[in-house]
């Protein structure tokens, strides 16, 4: 029989995955109202809005400026660390006429149509970095 989890430790090894953000209940609280807001983007007219003047609609928010400064960017990377999760934020790109898979490349250091290619190919090789922490 084994001791208590320190659940703690636990989800910290999540954060050992290179290229990967497990979206953790932590996360979820950190995002919640990033996600709120991609989400209100299903609606017509708060897409209009949004078009009108990005800022201002981003500002009827309670995210944080960096959040904010994320999503004008549109650098996804950043929205995901910020609690952001992807298929909430796929309503920003949605809006902004932009595939799913080119979208995910953007998140990448491929092309889009290098990433558009690799997977085809059956997406990432397992062989290759494993570990932030262990450097494999």
């Amino acid at each position: 029989m084994t001791g208590p989890v320190d659940i703690h430790a636990y989800l910290a090894e999540f954060e050992d995955i290179p290229g990967t953000r497990v979206y953790t209940a932590a996360r979820a609280r950190k995002g919640y109202h990033l996600n709120q807001f991609a989400m209100s983007l299903m609606k017509t007219e708060n897409r209009e809005r949004w078009k009108a003047g990005e800022r201002a609609y981003l500002d009827q928010w309670p995210l944080t400026e960096d959040q904010k400064a994320a999503v004008l960017a549109r650098d996804y990377n950043r929205m995901l660390d910020l609690g952001g999760n992807i298929y909430f934020l796929s309503k920003i790109f949605s809006t902004d006429g932009i595939p799913f898979a080119e979208a995910c490349s953007t998140m990448t250091d491929m092309t889009f149509p290098e990433y558009r290619q690799m997977m085809l190919d059956g997406g990432r090789s397992p062989e290759g970095n494993r570990s932030i922490k262990g450097g494999y």
